[in-house]
């Protein structure tokens, strides 16, 4: 009697042994793999540990109190730096101002800038302003001079002040018996946006060695 035929779909011995073979293979691959992964989680574990050992707590940074810079700062701009140094220019004075090259006086000096009337310097003169302060810069170096009547005339104009006198001396104390300051005071006067005028005053307010200076008011234009 025949034996009938192995249908094709049934495994042979030799098969079913290859496909356990590699079942296990399988299987011992995904355990190796497993146990590296564990090991790998525990070294990660005690290395975190030990950090923390070290550093102590740790308190997170507050989102809110980060400052963000400007990733494109805005370029400087130099109005204020232009506006400075136009103050700087403004109150100094110089000693090479030429007064009668530039400016016409009369023959007592008296000056008095474009726009105000000859009466003003005879009521400037007569007392008509009360003089309400005023510098001495007798003894004064003319570095010294310079410097202290461009501070007394910025306190004044600060101050509202109208009319100040300014003594400068005779200069009979000089070698020469000539007054140094006096030319050199009225060029530093000229110089000064805020004076409007000033004249040599009558002999009982100092007569030659004073000038009695009438400043713009803080509103005049």
């Amino acid at each position: 009697m025949k034996r009938a035929p192995t249908p094709a779909n049934k495994l042979s011995l030799t098969d079913l042994g290859k496909l356990r073979e590699q079942l296990k293979h399988e299987t011992e691959a995904r355990e190796a793999e497993r146990q590296r992964a564990e090991a790998a989680a525990r070294k990660a574990e005690e290395e975190a540990n030990v950090f923390r050992a070290n550093v102590g707590g740790v308190t997170a940074l507050r989102q809110n109190k980060r400052v963000e810079h400007p990733r494109n700062p805005p370029a400087p701009d130099p109005v204020h730096s232009r506006a400075e140094d136009k103050r700087v220019l403004d109150a100094s004075l110089s000693d090479e101002f030429d007064v009668d090259n530039l400016l016409e006086t009369d023959d007592t000096l008296s000056f008095r800038r474009p726009g105000i009337g000859e009466d003003v310097l005879k009521k400037l003169r007569r007392g008509e302003w009360a003089t309400q302060d005023q510098i001495d810069l007798h003894g004064l170096r003319r570095e010294e001079a310079r410097e202290a009547l461009a501070a007394f005339l910025r306190r004044a104009v600060q101050r509202g002040i109208r009319c100040v006198r300014v003594i400068h001396g005779k200069g009979l104390g000089s070698p020469d018996k000539t007054p140094v300051l006096k030319s050199k005071v009225r060029s530093w006067l000229v110089q000064k946006e805020e004076v409007i005028a000033f004249v040599e005053p009558r002999n009982t307010a100092g007569g030659a060695g004073a000038v009695l200076v009438l400043l713009r008011q803080p509103h005049s234009s």
